[in-house]
């Protein structure tokens, strides 16, 4: 049975989010602040965090990133709230969220999503050991074992988003990944968001790469997505 995280100071909204996770069999450990959050991930075992961006003492996009940066970055963190424009997604994600879910929405959609995040959870968590770990591509090499990532020698600090993204470049270079596939494997998310997120994130990554790099590595193919390759 999964046990779910929901950090929520609304109790009404926290309620209706309970009950119907409940009824469908997930255990549900409700707070009401990112302090006890926190400190409920470091005590419990938890399979994935539901994060309202407006709580007290600490944001969400605060306890996104520390929660990331305490170790559990591969913890699938689904962000709710009712700040849902293009700008807000795109800080959600950066703060290292898998996704993200705009106030008001209907249970249905929240239960989807979760069992999106679920799979892709253990997918990756029952990878064997026979699988390729470390993926090389001109002077970039990735380190799946150990989350790294060099450049002509050189470790980059990417986010959790960023990294996924490029893992996905890595694993298929020179080959053209739409920007919908690109959401459906980085962000599990197999539909139109309406926001320009991965344009954003390739902009982010790219900027990274070429800093350390000695040329671009990363390409628009226009209308039709982007690819890995050299210049």
């Amino acid at each position: 049975m999964y046990q779910i995280l929901l950090i929520e100071d609304e109790e009404g909204v926290a309620d209706f989010i309970k009950t119907g996770l409940e009824e469908e069999g997930y255990e549900v450990l409700h707070v009401k602040d990112g302090l006890q959050g926190i400190a409920a991930i470091k005590s419990t075992t938890i399979d994935l965090v539901l994060l309202d961006i407006l709580l007290p003492f600490m944001n969400g996009l605060e306890v996104c990133k520390k929660i990331k940066g305490e170790g559990f970055i591969d913890l699938p963190v689904l962000m709710l709230t009712a700040l849902g424009s293009a700008e807000n997604v795109v800080l959600g994600l950066d703060s290292g969220a898998d996704d993200y879910l705009a106030k008001p929405f209907k249970l249905i959609e929240l239960k989807a999503r979760i069992r999106t995040l679920l799979r892709r959870r253990e997918y990756t968590s029952g990878q064997t050991i026979e699988q390729e770990t470390t993926y090389q591509f001109a002077d970039i090499e990735l380190n799946d074992d150990s989350k790294t990532v060099k450049r002509g020698g050189v470790e980059i600090s990417l986010t959790s988003t960023e990294y996924r993204l490029l893992h996905m470049f890595i694993k298929n270079p020179r080959k053209v990944l739409s920007r919908s596939s690109l959401l459906d494997e980085v962000w599990g998310i197999n539909f139109d968001i309406g926001t320009n997120v991965v344009d954003v994130y390739v902009n982010y990554l790219r900027k990274k790469l070429d800093k350390y790099g000695s040329g671009k590595v990363i390409h628009t193919v226009i209308g039709m997505g982007y690819v890995l390759k050299q210049e």
